[in-house]
């Protein structure tokens, strides 16, 4: 009697488990397929499926640090950095394994980005070449940035430190982000500084439109431009008046 009740019990452990890994595989292949979609969602040139499996190292990156996440919660030692060590051998990309990605994430060429240990990425995320989410110091516990759902980071941009970059939001090529970006904006600069947009989620186009993004300081130069030369315009004047007033006594 007992041992059927064990019997009973081994079997309803081995179902839960069963259970609990089978939907964990869902989840992952949700997740790559996701990944896939974006590839051509995001890149105008992916053309068809072969092209995307075999030629883009952006979505071979993504596969490897699935894979290498994946052993990271494990616990498994050594293999999951091998990984990402490979990976960066074979796509120039460098994503540590404990960094956490959304589905829907792409990188765009990719060479040189560089993605941090504590770095946490949400969905419908786009990265081009040169991107660092780095930390900074030696502190440990959470010291990467916090990306939002459906962010663009543009080439050569660093997002350093424990910060978090708001949902929809663009940051500019080359621009430095060392403090968080509320969500809707676009950041620009040295370092980088907001500029609010209404707050809505950006479009497809708008999101590879990475380039065209505010100039604040053309802007402030274009304003000085203008004061300046209404400044001279009524200094004209006056030499005017004064040359009228002289030659009239």
């Amino acid at each position: 009697m007992w041992k059927i009740f064990y019997f009973y019990v081994i079997l309803y452990q081995i179902g839960i488990i069963y259970k609990g890994w089978g939907e964990k595989m869902l989840k992952i292949i949700e997740t790559i397929v996701a990944d896939y979609k974006a590839v051509f969602e995001k890149d105008p040139a992916a053309r068809n499926f072969l092209e995307v499996i075999l030629c883009y190292p952006g979505f071979h990156a993504i596969l490897l640090h699935r894979l290498a996440h994946f052993l990271w919660k494990l616990k498994i030692p050594i293999i999951p950095r091998l990984i990402s060590h490979i990976n960066r051998l074979l796509t120039g990309i460098e994503i540590h394994p404990g960094a956490k990605i959304g589905k829907g994430f792409f990188i765009d060429h990719g060479m040189g980005v560089v993605i941090g240990e504590t770095t946490e990425i949400g969905d419908n995320v786009l990265i081009y070449q040169g991107v660092t989410l780095g930390g900074t110091g030696k502190e440990k516990g959470k010291r990467h940035p916090t990306i939002g759902n459906n962010v663009v980071i543009g080439a050569g941009a660093k997002v350093l430190g424990p910060i978090t970059i708001g949902d929809n939001t663009r940051i500019g090529a080359g621009s430095v982000v060392l403090k968080s970006v509320p969500p809707n904006c676009t950041v620009v600069g040295v370092p980088g500084r907001v500029i609010v947009q209404e707050g809505r989620k950006l479009t497809p186009k708008e999101m590879l439109e990475h380039g065209n993004i505010p100039d604040p300081e053309l802007s402030l130069i274009e304003e000085l431009k203008s004061r300046i030369e209404h400044l001279e315009n009524r200094i004209e004047k006056l030499e005017r008046l004064l040359r009228e007033k002289s030659e009239n006594l």
